[in-house]
């Protein structure tokens, strides 16, 4: 599945979509992320969410403009697995920039896939670039209409 290009809407799934994040601290909010993608993942909550402490601890993933991209390897995932996460009112999460977090991208990936992670966290980065694109994130209103703009950017790559 990992060729040269890789589409996130073929690694999103709809139900590890949550519009609507309820938590208010950077813990809460991998916890509720780590929730929306164990069932997808097949692995549980608990444990995708200690892999992105984990990870969190070594330096923040928060990389600024209100964007984080928590991310995790776990021997248990076979294959990419992508999350997405919106806070409205932005949650405060030690960011570069010190600025709150409305947008989170999660990705799991498995132990051995170095290649693959990176090009997943290079096409984020690529279309959170874009203004209009994380302008859409925020304002779209529920799970499917942010599914489905992601797909349609997506396409015009």
């Amino acid at each position: 599945m990992i060729g040269t290009h890789m589409k996130l809407s073929q690694l999103l799934k709809k139900e590890s979509i949550v519009a609507d994040l309820e938590a208010t601290t950077k813990h809460g909010i991998l916890r509720e992320l780590a929730r929306a993608v164990a069932p997808v993942a097949g692995i549980d909550a608990q444990d995708i969410a200690t892999v992105l402490m984990e990870r969190e601890s070594l330096g923040s993933t928060g990389i600024g403009g209100g964007i984080a991209i928590p991310h995790g390897k776990l021997n248990s995932v076979k294959e990419i697995i992508l999350g997405f996460g919106r806070s409205k009112s932005g949650v405060s999460y030690d960011s570069l920039d010190g600025k709150p977090v409305h947008i989170f991208f999660l990705l799991l990936t498995p132990e051995n896939s170095t290649g693959g992670h990176l090009k997943v966290l290079a096409q984020i980065s690529k279309l959170l670039k874009m203004d209009h694109f994380k302008q859409e994130l925020i304002n779209a209103e529920t799970m499917d209409d942010i599914h489905e703009f992601i797909v349609e950017q997506d396409e015009a790559f």
